[in-house]
């Protein structure tokens, strides 16, 4: 008997994709940086389990995990769709901006399953961050980390 669950990072990543190639998915605005979605948890996962990471920036990292996983955030997916996901996102690239400036580039590369370049990806998406999720709600989620 095959087992049938699927995790969380294969369901996001299936979710995404499905709604990327939809009508609505193709027109979203931020479609590009919410496929990285699912590379972004699989990092904060596999970043929490590295020794080279302070025990203060797994303590970050967990939380960005549960964030992601949790339905009740701040743009929730239930209501909006996978395009709920960009809070998330944007969450995950501040907390591994600040993993990088502790502990050097090298550790998010050592771990990264996407595609581009992961200090590219993380820039990318702190430069819009503030237009993705909104000044005001961006300011509250950073200062929750």
């Amino acid at each position: 008997m095959t087992d049938q669950r699927t995790d969380f990072y294969q369901d996001l990543r299936k979710r995404i994709r499905r709604w990327a190639a939809t009508k609505e998915g193709k027109a979203h605005r931020w479609v590009e940086i919410l496929l990285t979605a699912p590379d972004l948890f699989h990092l904060l996962c596999k970043l929490t389990v590295d020794p080279e990471v302070p025990v203060s920036e797994k303590a970050k990292l967990a939380a960005a995990i549960a964030y992601f996983i949790s339905p009740l955030d701040l743009v929730p997916e239930a209501l909006v769709g996978p395009g709920g996901y960009v809070d998330d996102v944007a969450l995950a690239a501040y907390v591994l901006n600040s993993i990088v400036n502790k502990t050097g580039p090298e550790v998010l590369k050592r771990h990264w399953a996407g595609e581009e370049d992961v200090l590219t990806v993380v820039q990318k998406i702190l430069k819009v961050a503030d237009r993705m999720v909104g000044s005001g709600l961006w300011d509250k989620l950073r200062r929750i980390f």
